[in-house]
């Protein structure tokens, strides 16, 4: 006897995804959490450098997301379009840490850098390199930060970083100068 097996997320396109979870289809309601949450997570936790906290920004970005998919016009975007609410969850996180810091509520525990997601079995040359480029971008403004991993990490274009952080194109490459700088 064969035993029916639960379908896979693995070849099926995002904007297949997104349309099916529109039309109500359990199963493609939750494929895109499964198919993008480890790289949201690792997104939120390489902004954020803390792991509770990107672990509530990626369940409240993904509630958001799928709250909002009918304001998604093409599901084709949806990862890049969840990469956005991440940074936008992110830029609040950062905001609410400025002013606690400001009453004296909140202590840095930057708990996670780069060097902890660093490809396995890299030469300890290159891991000595990444954990010079955290110190150094642990030292640099959040909003800073953000832009620099989210071009130079993630791989995003000038304006997609803009459109992520929310903010102008000539604004985004600011904050990438003074994170270089920094």
């Amino acid at each position: 006897a064969s035993v029916a097996r639960a379908p896979t997320w693995d070849g099926v396109a995002d904007a297949e995804l997104v349309a099916r979870a529109r039309a109500g289809d359990r199963w493609a309601a939750e494929a895109p959490f499964r198919k993008h949450v480890e790289f949201v997570m690792g997104l939120a936790v390489r902004l954020l450098r803390n792991r509770d906290e990107a672990e509530d920004v990626v369940q409240d970005a993904f509630v958001d997301a799928f709250g909002g998919l009918g304001a998604l016009s093409d599901g084709a975007s949806w990862r890049s379009w969840l990469s956005g609410i991440v940074v936008h969850k992110a830029h609040r996180r950062f905001r609410r840490r400025k002013l606690l810091s400001l009453l004296g509520l909140y202590s840095s525990s930057h708990d996670t850098m780069l060097a902890a997601g660093a490809q396995p079995g890299i030469s300890p040359e290159l891991h000595a390199e990444v954990v010079r480029l955290d110190a150094a971008l642990s030292r640099v403004p959040d909003g800073q930060r953000a832009a620099w991993l989210l071009r130079y990490v993630e791989g995003y274009s000038l304006d997609e970083v803009a459109r992520f952080c929310g903010c102008s194109l000539s604004t985004a490459k600011r904050r990438l100068a003074g994170a270089a700088s920094g």
